[in-house]
């Protein structure tokens, strides 16, 4: 039988997950703090609720995708949301916000709710891969929460990798993103030179695709550039805090070719292009066009 399931945070990510869930039979009940944003998937079959505190009371998994470490400290410590978890569930903490913010969960945890299985859980892939169980699951934390997540993990993930004590799943998605990030400038700044050099998309596509330069993500990033097409995926302004976050975990020093990356992405961000989609660190390099925020 599919385990209940509460999911807190249905934006761009969250949405695509309990979308997916749905479809495979679970039972869902969503909060997200801006209430328009469960309605969709209360016409789907999804329990809506107005706190996180009730979304979570009994559920067997709670599933947090939020943003940032302030989001997930307020619903979790400031709402008390953890306090209205019952005991034995597990909770799989899913979004990127950094190894000092899962270091302090976990302590809070141990200290105030020992009863939870808590799971640093970050996902690798963007809102298609969520939608359709494609992503890869960082999973870290204890072994007895693993006869409780296998199921949801499974319908969420083609590839659900366990790495050990929590904590380490945000350290290998940090490690991640930023070879993201490298990707997706190498093909803006790859097409842009093709842009100036004259050199048609056709050509570069043609000499690209099927070898070993470009990945599947790296093709997909240039053809929505190619397109103008920054309709968010995977947004710009998430790109970059994941790479502060990785800076601040690593020091500057060992990542110095990402954070001159990251202050060109920053320029964006502050243009307005932070909502757009990683795609969008193509703007600006062949083009003074004003960058514009999608409608």
């Amino acid at each position: 039988m599919n385990r209940g399931v509460a999911l807190l945070g249905t934006g761009i990510m969250g949405a695509g997950m309990a979308e997916r869930l749905l479809d495979q039979g679970f039972s869902i009940d969503v909060w997200d703090r801006t209430p328009a944003a469960t309605a969709r998937l209360a016409e789907r079959g999804a329990t809506t609720h107005a706190k996180p505190v009730d979304a979570v009371r009994t559920a067997d998994v709670v599933l947090t995708m939020l943003a940032t470490p302030e989001a997930v400290s307020d619903v979790m410590l400031t709402q008390n949301a953890l306090g209205a978890i019952r005991t034995g569930a597990a909770w799989a903490q899913m979004g990127t916000i950094g190894v000092k913010a899962i270091e302090d969960l976990i302590a809070v945890v141990a200290e105030r709710r020992p009863d939870v299985a808590f799971v640093d859980a970050p996902v690798s892939g963007t809102r298609d891969p969520a939608r359709t169980g494609q992503l890869t699951i960082l999973a870290s934390g204890p072994d007895r929460a693993r006869t409780t997540l296998d199921p949801v993990f499974a319908a969420l993930g083609q590839r659900v990798l366990w790495l050990g004590p929590a904590g380490f799943g945000t350290r290998l998605k940090l490690v991640l993103n930023t070879w993201l990030a490298f990707e997706v400038e190498a093909v803006a700044e790859a097409s842009a030179a093709a842009d100036r050099l004259g050199v048609p998309y056709e050509s570069l596509l043609a000499a690209v695709r099927g070898g070993p330069l470009a990945s599947g993500s790296a093709l997909a990033r240039l053809a929505k550039m190619e397109s103008s097409d920054h309709s968010p995926q995977f947004p710009l302004e998430w790109g970059l805090k994941d790479l502060d976050l990785t800076a601040a975990a690593t020091g500057p020093e060992a990542i110095p070719v990402a954070r001159a990356i990251a202050e060109r992405w920053r320029i964006l961000v502050g243009q307005g292009a932070g909502r757009l989609d990683v795609s969008a660190a193509r703007l600006g390099l062949t083009s003074d066009a004003p960058v514009s925020a999608p409608r």
